[in-house]
């Protein structure tokens, strides 16, 4: 049966079908997400308590231990994790990768009933649970600073206006504020004049919630008219608080600035963020799953000068990580490899058939496969990524085969001197069974890939999956496209050709004779050629025992993370002044150009003596050093300040996957 029939008697039915197939490829290459690697989506729920004032070790023993042997009941936990601090613990709960997360969400919920009998009686609200995924890295950070505004005003803008406008941007799932600033009331309590007056910490307490309670007065009703009273309550400043009775005593009252100092700040005292050494506040922005992380910056960027038009032109807004940047780079090399490689192709294939019309087959077929294959992993859910390009780039050695086996063994018998149209009719039928077993057997190949499980399965599914596509609709082109286009445009040469052809026919004469006498002499020499491939096999294996192995190539993303720890003992004065040492220290490299520092208790830091760093780096067609050198130098400028422990990582695409939070290690003296 001759599969290709069909096609090469309809031409015009078998080109609009590859028209609609190429323009239906091009506008899913346009709808397709780019991103630096597949998509894989990890089931993780994170819990969150909080007890304000209660010390780390409280915290872990009366909060996260309760939840935890809840939570370790449950079925499909993969692994369990905690970290409390003053006043809060975070138990991150991650599932196997079959597991239902909706389905994990609802045991969680009810594992957090089930202990709270054995949860501590004073927690102001329950745990609260949220949906994570620790492979989602932020695509942008951005950081708020002002020489004359205080933070908590800049705290203001950046959460009421500038995080709430660009959250409602496309593409912008989640806006976090690290080293936020919230404005508070601070109430620092006088030992002394409270014992003088007989009075405790909890008459404060008391007198100062009856003072600030917001609830409703009721209303005034006459025979006519009713008015509902709108008095606030709330209070504002410290200089509202200031005047508060606490109690009377002898008569006279005890006011709240008599026994205590009330001042104006934040909410949090011991957390910081700092850009450069200066304070800000960070905006750290997470794009949603599948959306094109190219698209969804630059609608940020072109939000940006709106937002600052927004606020008090005192607040500067900087790009502190752009982590397109990267991706850019790295999607446009993989394109233009792919290019190259189809142009090195389309090439050989010219010099040896030395026909234009015959090389002309190859050059439309080939790129119509692999176009084709955008509309298959658009309906996948697949992204533009470095493994779906990579996985194109090597099916372009498959696809090429297709064609070119097909367009052979017509062109063996035109030159034989059969009609076009018999000869494509004829050698379809005889190599369309070959085609479809080459294809059967290379899909084959990756059955393994698509078959394995775990994170690594994941990843590389989408490899596979698209290399089997593209093998497919290459196998379809080759059975339809390529047989019809050889009856139309193959015409019969006499074999002299011009004076370029004939001395490429002499070159490929001499390199067959070259190889016929090779051959020859390994054919006299068998016990040696025989020892020469055993001597290789056992070089091949003794080189592979002994290369270093790694997950992943090394990557640099132009971003090194940094954690710096300084003893228990610390304040939060002596740590804010260490990290800047370091920042100092830092800015003195000259690929570095700026860093952004998380000080003190925050989500990102359950203690105040930890701070984490982010280091942005030059374009790398702007330096010379790879990350993981400029990792050595920092390594280096920090190591003589005293009090402080830094740990250095490059950051890569493949960690952030992965959530690695592995990192080498620099004492400081």
């Amino acid at each position: 049966m001759n599969v290709s029939a069909p096609f090469i008697t309809r031409p015009i039915a078998t080109t609009m079908l590859m028209v609609a197939l190429l323009l239906v490829g091009m506008v899913a290459y346009l709808m397709l997400p780019v991103a630096p690697l597949p998509q894989v989506d990890f089931p993780t729920i994170q819990v969150t308590a909080q007890l304000p004032g209660t010390s780390p070790e409280t915290m872990a023993s009366t909060v996260a231990t309760p939840l935890e042997r809840q939570f370790s009941q449950i079925a499909g936990v993969a692994q369990l994790t905690s970290v409390s601090g003053i006043g809060t613990s975070a138990i991150t709960v991650q599932f196997n990768l079959s597991r239902n997360i909706d389905a994990a969400a609802q045991d969680i919920q009810a594992a957090i009933n089930a202990a709270a009998g054995q949860l501590p009686k004073n927690l102001p609200s329950p745990p609260t649970y949220k949906k994570t995924n620790p492979s989602d890295a932020p695509v942008m950070i951005l950081a708020l600073t002002s020489e004359i505004l205080p933070l908590t005003t800049i705290n203001d803008y950046a959460d009421n206006i500038v995080a709430q406008q660009l959250s409602q941007v496309d593409g912008v799932a989640l806006v976090l504020i690290a080293g936020a600033k919230k404005a508070a009331v601070r109430i620092e309590a006088s030992p002394v004049a409270l014992a003088g007056r007989g009075l405790g910490l909890e008459d404060i307490r008391a007198a100062v919630s009856i003072a600030n309670l917001n609830a409703p007065k009721g209303t005034l009703n006459g025979p006519r008219q009713g008015y509902t009273l709108e008095n606030n309550d709330q209070l504002m400043t410290a200089e509202n608080y200031r005047p508060i009775i606490v109690a009377w005593r002898n008569g006279s009252p005890v006011r709240l600035s008599d026994v205590s100092t009330v001042v104006d700040g934040a909410e949090e005292s011991r957390g910081l963020g700092t850009y450069n050494g200066k304070p800000s506040i960070l905006l750290i922005i997470q794009r949603q799953p599948g959306v094109n992380v190219i698209a969804t910056v630059e609608r940020i960027r072109a939000a940006l000068p709106h937002l600052q038009a927004s606020i008090p032109p005192a607040i500067d807004v900087h790009i502190v990580s752009d982590r397109t940047q990267t991706i850019r780079a790295s999607v446009s090399d993989v394109q233009f490899t792919l290019i190259l490689t189809i142009g090195l192709v389309v090439m050989v294939i010219f010099l040896f058939l030395r026909n234009l019309k015959a090389t002309l087959i190859p050059s439309v077929t080939v790129p119509l496969s692999l176009i084709g294959t955008f509309a298959v992993m658009y309906l996948l859910g697949y992204s533009l990524d470095n493994l779906s390009l990579m996985a194109l780039t090597i099916a372009v050695g498959f696809v090429v085969d297709d064609a070119i086996v097909m367009l052979e063994n017509i062109y063996r018998h035109v030159e034989e001197g059969m009609e076009p149209y018999e000869a494509a009719l004829k050698g379809a039928g005889e190599i369309g069974f070959t085609i479809i077993s080459i294809s059967c057997s290379l899909i084959a190949v990756f059955i393994p890939l698509l078959l394995m499980g775990g994170i690594v399965g994941r990843l590389f599914r989408e490899f596979a999956m698209t290399v089997t596509v593209t093998i497919v609709v290459s196998a379809i082109v080759s059975l339809t496209l390529t047989p019809m286009m050889c009856s139309r445009l193959l015409r019969h040469s006499d074999g002299t050709g011009n004076p370029v052809t004939r001395a490429f026919n002499r070159a490929v004469d001499r390199m067959v004779e070259a190889y016929r006498r090779g051959l020859e002499r390994v054919l006299r020499h068998q016990t040696l050629t025989l020892l020469i491939t055993l001597a290789t096999v056992g070089a091949t294996i003794w080189l592979y025992v002994a290369m270093p192995k790694g997950f992943l190539p090394q990557q640099d993303t132009g971003l090194i993370t940094a954690v710096a720890e300084a003893g228990p003992e610390v304040s939060f004065v002596e740590m804010q002044r260490l990290v800047g040492k370091v920042i100092e220290a830092i800015k003195h490299d000259p690929d570095v150009i700026g860093a952004v520092a998380v000080i003190g208790v925050s989500p990102i830091n359950p203690t105040p003596n930890a701070g984490h760093l982010a280091i942005t780096l030059k374009n790398r067609d702007q330096r010379q050093a790879l990350a993981g050198n400029i990792v050595e130098r920092l390594k280096r400028l920090v190591a003589p300040l005293p009090g402080m422990v830094v740990y250095f990582q490059p950051v890569q695409e493949i960690q952030i996957l992965l959530a690695d939070k592995e990192l080498s290690r620099v004492d400081g003296v």
